[in-house]
């Protein structure tokens, strides 16, 4: 193989990733509006330069910005920046770059809980009616694996599972198309909880087995209340407790200091 395509099969190969660092990057510094609103970002070749990858890396990284609703691209007027309202909140990138790495956006996480408290008693309820046996499995082994994990990680992925289970039991795909957004939501919803006090998200477990039993009886009502139990009992914790100076990299006092959200 000659010098010249050894390059350009290195280039390819590295192409993504090069693509998901710019993106990454640009994604943040716009989230956390470090470049605000109305801002139009640096020229391509500043860009090229900054980042040290071609225009095509470049181009990649801002269509991808555009559709996610971060930027707007036209001709001779630059890629400018838009406001936050023309964002799609609901994709999982804008969810980790909103979230931040070092604080959390104490308004935006009770915003996504109000959000949370649409979808999910609903999702419930339709679950109660259309929950195949399998579907009714993974919903209890999952609250299975929150009443016998031992550690942040282990409660994490089971909350997490017990409920994407429940997404998934609706056989809606709407609802199941935002299990991105409700896993990297819940994911927020831990940062706050590692520096909770300890049983806070434990005392929640009743809720949790409350929606499961409903959904097995296959009583509707009784699933969207549960669930609505579990989602309120969270947000009046986070709406006491100032999550703005929780940190990314905080960690659990004890073994059992995490659980539902």
């Amino acid at each position: 193989m000659s010098s010249a395509k050894r390059v350009e099969s290195t280039e390819k190969r590295l192409k993504p990733g090069r693509i998901h660092a710019v993106l990454t990057t640009l994604g943040r510094e716009i989230a956390q509006e470090i470049i605000p609103a109305g801002a139009v970002l640096p020229p391509e070749n500043e860009l090229e330069i900054r980042f040290g990858v071609g225009r095509g890396v470049v181009r990649e990284a801002i269509k991808m910005l555009s559709g996610k609703g971060l930027v707007s691209v036209r001709p001779r007027h630059g890629t400018r920046v838009l406001p936050r309202r023309d964002w799609s909140l609901l994709d999982r990138d804008v969810l980790n770059w909103l979230v931040g790495e070092d604080q959390l956006d104490r308004k935006l996480l009770l915003a996504i809980q109000e959000v949370r408290s649409i979808i999910e008693p609903a999702a419930a309820a339709l679950a109660a009616t259309r929950a195949t046996r399998q579907d009714r499995q993974r919903i209890n082994a999952a609250l299975l694996a929150m009443e016998s994990s031992d550690n942040q990680a282990a409660a994490t992925a089971a909350d997490k599972a017990f409920h994407l289970a429940i997404l998934d039991a609706t056989h809606n795909p709407v609802l199941q198309g935002f299990r991105g957004a409700i896993d990297t939501i819940l994911s927020a919803v831990f940062v706050v909880a590692v520096d909770s006090v300890a049983g806070w998200f434990e005392d929640n477990i009743p809720n949790h087995a409350a929606t499961a039993r409903a959904i097995d009886e296959g009583d509707a009502n009784k699933a969207r209340k549960a669930m609505e139990r579990v989602l309120s009992y969270t947000h009046s914790n986070l709406s006491r407790k100032s999550v703005g100076a929780v940190r990314r990299n905080a960690r659990p006092s004890g073994n059992r200091t995490l659980r539902q959200a």
